[in-house]
């Protein structure tokens, strides 16, 4: 049966390819989350919980740069002054089955892009459907330097702030393991989504619901709360700060050049 043309489709044919695409999507992401399940071992004991132990990557690098900017030790970590326990009697299926899916929703998020392209792409023009490959690449790209940011940057430094930080030495730092596995998970997909702000904003300004105006406008509350997000998420310290809050202004701004290219074009 011949696929109907956008305009001979009623509310209802909308409905049903809307569903399908979310069937097909929900099966790829329980395909690569199955996937994943054969390599649970390295993905728990050295992606997972790498960030919990002083010698992870990003730790060590910043204890280089600190050197090298001349502040000694000042954001070297020698010890993470805490632990992480199960408390729950399900607790550690629950984490197992979750950490799979995440891992099978980032893996198979370039097919459901795909799959969104085909939703969306009967409204395009025909020049813009031929831009389905650099629509589908870039938008990966961006998710995946997002989440490769909020593992090696959000995570690690929102992990040592909250493992330094203490009331009163009486006190002792025992985290769950729900509450841990929560903040990597919300790290990793915020930092990733955050990351396809310009794809966004390029389908916003062609719909006319952004303006380059409108982000220059608000430009000065977005570094704003960017800063706060960077001066939550890091220890109190202007490096770290700085280290989270760049990436984040960089892709504020790219947005308000993307958008100011697309007005352009559609002005012309």
């Amino acid at each position: 049966m011949a696929k109907k043309n956008i305009n001979e489709m009623s509310f209802l044919d909308h409905l049903e390819d809307l569903r399908w695409l979310l069937v097909r999507s929900t099966i790829a992401v329980i395909v690569m989350a199955f996937i994943t399940y054969f390599f649970s071992d390295y993905l728990f004991d050295t992606i997972i919980f790498g960030p919990t132990r002083a010698s992870f990557f990003t730790y060590v690098y910043f204890c280089e740069l600190s050197h090298s900017l001349g502040f000694a030790d000042s954001i070297c970590i020698t010890e993470m002054p805490f632990i992480i326990q199960n408390t729950e009697m399900e607790g550690q299926v629950n984490v197992f089955i979750w950490i799979c899916i995440l891992f099978g929703f980032i893996l198979s998020f370039p097919y459901i892009l795909w799959e969104v392209w085909k939703f969306i792409s009967p409204a395009l023009y025909k020049n813009e459907k031929k831009n389905a490959k650099i629509f589908i690449f870039f938008s990966s790209l961006l998710f995946f330097i997002g989440v490769i940011f909020g593992y090696y940057v959000v995570i690690p430094m929102s992990v040592n702030f909250v493992a330094t930080f203490t009331v009163s030495s009486v006190v002792v730092n025992q985290f769950t393991l729900d509450s841990y596995i929560g903040m990597v998970k919300t790290s990793i997909i915020a930092s990733g989504l955050f990351f396809e702000l310009p794809i966004i904003i390029y389908f916003l300004t062609k719909l006319g619901l952004v303006t380059p105006n409108f982000l220059r406008k608000y430009r000065k509350y977005a570094i704003v709360i960017v800063l706060i997000i960077a001066a939550i998420v890091t220890p109190p310290d202007v490096v770290s700060q700085t280290i989270v809050a760049i990436p984040m202004l960089l892709i504020y701004e790219a947005s308000i050049f993307i958008s100011v290219l697309v007005a352009k074009k559609e002005k012309e």
